[in-house]
């Protein structure tokens, strides 16, 4: 709970403090334009009320010049929409990190599960079937596949150097979740049937929540996991320390997801 104020979370990844910008933004304009507004509305009930020797009024004001409040909000709005909103969704969504640079995981959804498939030392992933689906190898890991023979997956645990970005392709065995991180300002749904990249890049070591924002079915309360951001040497001990999936499967069981 250290992680949370307030105010915000505290900020984590590199892109944090570019989200909390445009919330802030967002939350400033509306309070000024809610303050004019209200200030606006008082000098006229005020102003034009009906009184001793005076009835009240009714003001005509010129069609242009009544359009004229519209129109600073609408120059506000386009002005945030060029300068902050596409050029920061286009770094955030369009823009990848280069897989040599990055961890790159596959993290699927489940009810009520994340699961993140790491791609071992030769950072190869395997082969995956659903008719390898088990308690113990909950994505399907062929490991007759020599590219999946190292590869090893955590159930709500996840590890991430501090430092390096994390690229990751997300998707979901059965209905619609959300990944979220607050404390990385990151949220993606994961489909069914599709597989979403998302990046992020970790700069505070320590321990972060992932919840499920997205309404999932009776257990969406609980579908959560750990974050924990290590220095390089912490993780690559962790990353050492894990065994790869040994679950052997049915021959020619081939159908990958």
């Amino acid at each position: 709970m250290g992680n949370y104020s307030w105010l915000l979370p505290v900020q984590a990844s590199s892109f944090a403090a570019r989200i909390d910008l445009g919330l802030w933004i967002i939350h400033a304009a509306m309070i000024l334009i809610f303050v004019l507004w209200t200030i606006f509305f008082a000098y006229l009930l005020v102003a034009y009320r009906q009184r001793d020797g005076h009835k009240a009024e009714r003001i005509h004001i010129d069609h242009w010049k009544s359009l004229a409040p519209d129109a600073a909000v609408l120059f506000f709005e386009l002005s945030v929409v060029a300068l902050y909103v596409i050029p920061t969704w286009s770094s955030l969504k369009m823009s990848l990190p280069d897989e040599k640079d990055s961890i790159v995981v596959n993290i699927v959804a489940e009810q009520f599960n994340w699961n993140v498939h790491y791609p071992g030392p030769d950072g190869k992933f395997g082969k995956r079937s659903a008719a390898l689906i088990d308690f113990s190898n909950p994505l399907g890991i062929d490991p007759t596949d020599p590219a999946g023979a190292d590869d090893f997956v955590t159930v709500n645990d996840m590890h991430f150097p501090v430092g390096k970005p994390v690229l990751a392709r997300l998707s979901s065995k059965d209905v619609i979740h959300s990944f979220f991180i607050p404390a990385f300002r990151i949220k993606q749904d994961a489909v069914p049937g599709m597989v979403v990249p998302l990046w992020f890049e970790p700069t505070l070591e320590g321990d972060y929540e992932v919840t499920c924002a997205q309404l999932c079915g009776v257990g969406h309360a609980i579908m959560r996991a750990d974050v924990k951001v290590q220095s390089r040497t912490d993780y690559d001990r962790w990353f050492a320390s894990m065994a790869p999936v040994k679950k052997a499967g049915p021959s020619g069981a081939t159908e990958e997801w």
